[in-house]
């Protein structure tokens, strides 16, 4: 920025974005001043460097602010976690399902842990029955990303929302043709 440039000379481009041409820094230095802007280095690995005319508080603002918009925009995918026990009733799975349901499709992972206490512990095949029996009944929205395994007293799984392509699609490659071909009548 101004007289930070150590070159011995600049391609100078204008406000609006017209070129000016090749200038000695303190004579690009001198035009900035006159017009009230500074000289801002924007592409110091060409040759000559380029420098442009700019309000540079300004530039650095708009800068600042086009980082903030692109960092709300981000979606950060969270990871919830859903945990069942070994003895829980049919009617419990299916509203926790519900639940699962609604954090995929917000976007969100989910991990699915079934708690073991005592001498629960013994039998893991029945968290194993429990997991597999809430992977099926989401299969439609969701992959299991994680397949079971222990972790302490947890047995868990990740499920990942299935992507917007493969949600809607046909299962198969008959279907899609048949579909195709209903179109072509209409």
């Amino acid at each position: 920025v101004n007289s930070q440039i150590r070159v011995p000379q600049v391609l100078l481009v204008g406000e609006d974005g017209e070129q000016i041409g090749v200038l000695d820094p303190p004579e690009a230095i001198r035009l900035a001043e006159e017009r009230g802007v500074d000289l801002v280095e924007v592409a110091p690995g060409s040759t000559p460097p380029v420098c442009r005319l700019l309000d540079y508080g300004r530039f650095r603002y708009l800068q600042a602010k086009r980082d903030r918009e692109a960092r709300k925009t981000r979606k950060t995918v969270e990871l919830a976690e859903m945990r069942f026990r070994p003895r829980i009733g049919a009617h419990d799975i299916e509203s926790k399902v519900r639940t699962i349901r609604k954090l995929l499709n917000g976007g969100d992972k989910v991990k699915v842990s079934v708690m073991f206490r005592g001498r629960e512990r013994e039998h893991p095949e029945i968290g194993v029955g429990i997991l597999k029996t809430v992977a099926e009944s989401l299969d439609d929205m969701a992959k299991v990303e994680r397949p079971p395994a222990m972790e302490g007293r947890l047995l868990s799984i990740t499920l990942a929302p299935a992507s917007v392509s493969q949600q809607g699609r046909p299962a198969n490659a008959d279907e899609r043709g048949q579909d195709e071909e209903q179109t072509e009548d209409a």
